[in-house]
């Protein structure tokens, strides 16, 4: 008697279950993947503290394609990763050099790096009007940074940059065109900083000058995507 009890129970919760799903498939109204290409204009905000020479940093800006996935967990929850790499040449500014026979206010060429920051994103979506046709949202989260292909440039012999972790904020919108395709309007900024070592071993024997860099870049960007 016990066996037949827990079985009537068991198909008795399967039952329910199953209806639950059912209703939440009537009532889902919106996808759960979307994916975008932008354009995207990166402006570092940067600052630095060099040793043994001084100055500041100066770091180029750039524009790059980018391509994101969205995945949505509710109507209004969604995580957002973004994929896209950047090239940008580097010097310093205001750096005295006296000590190997250059002046005392010095711009030093260091070359040009890229960077790969993939970016991961928990986003709140709003859905202002009735029509869900404009559909802002406001997202945080990190990114990991990962420097390569570094050029030290014709001035030291070599330059390294260590891989680091970050954080990220974010405010955008979707334009819905039709239930599918959309343009997207988004600006991010990040917050990253890096380790530096400067090899001018070739200047001072056993030169190396270290340095803390906040790139800390703005991420402009426009495009367009699609909604599956």
């Amino acid at each position: 008697m016990k066996k037949v009890v827990l079985a009537f129970m068991a198909l008795s919760l399967l039952s329910i279950n199953f209806a639950n799903a059912q209703e939440e498939n009537k009532t889902q109204d919106f996808k759960k993947w979307q994916v975008r290409v932008r354009g995207v204009g990166v402006i570092p905000t940067e600052s630095a503290e060099i040793g043994v020479i001084g100055g500041d940093a100066n770091i180029s800006n750039t524009f790059i394609p980018e391509l994101d996935f969205t995945y949505f967990f509710t109507k209004n929850i969604a995580a957002e990763l973004i994929l896209g790499t950047t090239k940008h040449d580097v010097k310093t500014v205001g750096s005295d050099i006296s000590a190997v026979g250059g002046p005392t206010n010095a711009s030093v060429d260091l070359g040009s790096v890229y960077l790969l920051p993939p970016t991961l994103t928990l986003q709140y979506h709003f859905f202002p009007t009735e029509e869900k046709i404009f559909k802002p949202y406001i997202g945080a989260g990190i990114n990991y940074t990962i420097f390569y292909n570094q050029e030290a440039g014709s001035v030291v012999k070599g330059i390294e940059y260590e891989n680091a972790f970050g954080f990220a904020g974010q405010l955008g919108f979707d334009l819905m065109l039709d239930d599918t395709f959309f343009i997207n309007v988004d600006i991010k900024k990040l917050f990253l900083s890096t380790d530096v070592t400067v090899d001018a071993s070739n200047l001072a024997a056993g030169l190396s000058i270290p340095a803390k860099v906040d790139i800390d870049p703005w991420l402009l960007g426009f495009g367009v995507g699609m909604k599956f």
